[in-house]
């Protein structure tokens, strides 16, 4: 970004609804600084209703790339001109590349999924895992485990049944996994659940700031000092469902790692430069944790 705005100068993006506490723009903008990149990444509020308008106008103003968050990982499949062959499996794009008006769509969400849990590679590979949640992040957390650590199940959990319905039927054309089962949110049943799995992931926006209070689970009930809980949301860093989690003895992860991990991969296709990303892990965890 080097300070100031030229008429040269490189613009990214993010687009979702509601953005207004993402951390991406302060990832994005630091690294470019830290690397001496005239790029500038910005924010853009744009519902369902306007996603089709909002390419376009991204596209006319010249956008080098940007990347896509809730609601419209899915949405804007229709909207790119090609689509990588990994995000097609997934089914969700959260990265997009313009390369003179084309658009490619990428999904980097995946690689960051990998990056949080090859940690606990040994203890995942071919255990029992529950997903809260049936939209675009948890394909990217389904994809992942299928590729890498092959479950003996996936459960997924949802507020409503079809939409994690919709994933198993998925994942099972696509990659000929036959392991996962879709559950409609209920107390009792949802902490049996997740008392039988090994690793418990929550790709929902639950207990995201400005809601801090709100959690997929509403008791601690089904942790256990046996497991390893990853919270998608990095902010809070400690979020309620972690600290549930934690108060059972439970390994737990926060959504920092692979917010970083998945934004480095998007900043090397937009500027074919690799992030800095220690330095940016620390300036992110130094601001959320003052």
């Amino acid at each position: 970004m080097k300070n100031a705005l030229h008429t040269h100068t490189e613009l990214l993006g993010l687009i979702g609804h509601p953005i207004k506490h993402t951390f991406s723009p302060m990832m994005h903008n630091v690294a470019s600084q830290l690397l001496d990149l005239d790029y500038l990444y910005l924010p853009f509020d744009i519902s369902h209703a306007d996603l089709s308008e909002g390419i376009a106008g991204l596209k006319v103003l010249g956008f080098k790339g940007f990347n896509v968050t809730v609601p419209h990982k899915e949405a804007i499949f229709s909207l790119l001109d090609t689509v990588s062959e990994e995000a097609v499996i997934i089914g969700a794009v959260n990265c997009v590349v313009n390369d003179g008006g084309t658009l490619h769509g990428y999904n980097t969400d995946a690689f960051g999924v990998h990056y949080v849990l090859d940690t606990y590679r040994e203890e995942i590979t071919g255990s029992p895992v529950m997903i809260f949640g049936a939209g675009g992040a948890s394909r990217s957390a389904v994809y992942t485990l299928i590729r890498h650590y092959r479950p003996s199940v996936i459960h997924i959990v949802n507020r409503t049944i079809q939409r994690a319905e919709q994933i198993a039927l998925h994942f099972k054309q696509q990659m000929h996994y036959d392991g996962i089962v879709a559950h409609e949110q209920e107390p009792v049943t949802t902490d049996n659940i997740m008392k039988s799995c090994k690793l418990i992931i929550n790709t929902t926006t639950l207990g995201m700031t400005p809601l801090t209070e709100d959690s997929p689970v509403s008791s601690a009930a089904g942790f256990t000092d046996n497991q390893i809980v990853f919270d998608m949301v990095y902010n809070p860093v400690n979020t309620q469902f972690l600290q549930m989690a934690e108060s059972q003895g439970a390994i737990t992860v926060g959504g920092i790692k692979m917010l970083v991990a998945q934004g480095a991969k998007s900043f090397e296709l937009w500027t074919g430069k690799q992030m800095p990303v220690n330095e940016i892990y620390d300036t992110l965890l130094k601001y959320l944790n003052p």
